[in-house]
This record gives C-alpha cells, sequence and structure tokens, in this order.
C-alpha cells in the first residue's frame, strides 16, 4: 500500500492521481483549523472535468477539528490510469487529504 497526502484549496484539485490500475483502500478530509468547512469530492474519469455528473461528496460540513473518512473497512474504489480523486473546500488550506491506495 502507498499513501498520499496533500492540502485541498478553493477550487477543484487532485487529492489523487491514478498511476496504473489502482484501488482506494482509505481515504479521509481533516478540518486542522478552529472553524467549520465545506468541502466537496469528485471521482473523475481520466480526460473528464470535475462536475455534477462524477461529484460523491456535495457541500459536506466537517466541523472544526474533525474528520470525515470515505473508502474504509472492506470499501474500494478502483481507478484506471489518468483517473482523479479532485477535492475543493470553501476555505484554502483547512483541509487535508489522506489517501491509501495499492496497485492491481
Amino acid at each position: 500500500m502507498t499513501i498520499a497526502t496533500g492540502n485541498v484549496g478553493s477550487s477543484a484539485g487532485n487529492a489523487y492521481v491514478s498511476s496504473g490500475n489502482t484501488a482506494i483502500t482509505f481515504m479521509s478530509l481533516c478540518n486542522h483549523t478552529a472553524g467549520n468547512v465545506i468541502a466537496n469530492v469528485w471521482v473523475v474519469p481520466s480526460g473528464s472535468l470535475a462536475n455534477i455528473s462524477n461529484q460523491v461528496l456535495a457541500n459536506l460540513l466537517i466541523t472544526a477539528g474533525d474528520t470525515y473518512q470515505m473508502y474504509q473497512a472492506a470499501e474500494k474504489l478502483l481507478l484506471a490510469t489518468g483517473d482523479t480523486v479532485q477535492a475543493n473546500a470553501n476555505s484554502a488550506n483547512a483541509i487535508s487529504t489522506v489517501v491509501s491506495y495499492t496497485t492491481i
């Protein structure tokens, strides 16, 4: 397993980019600020843009100091080369992401 980490900006940006066929086994969004933050997440096929047809979380309220976990336990998200998981928040750099993935 491998881990990718990053900070979420106010515009949709890559939290993870698949290189080959991969499976995301864990993903979290952590609000490390003293204020509430609204986040969005998209699973975007290679060559596409983040939009309502590939949005998996919309306007998720993450309270101050809290963490939201996606793709945990037995859940997996399968991605092909160039597919991305993208995120944004209403406050740049308030949310950090951790993505654990493996090659399949």
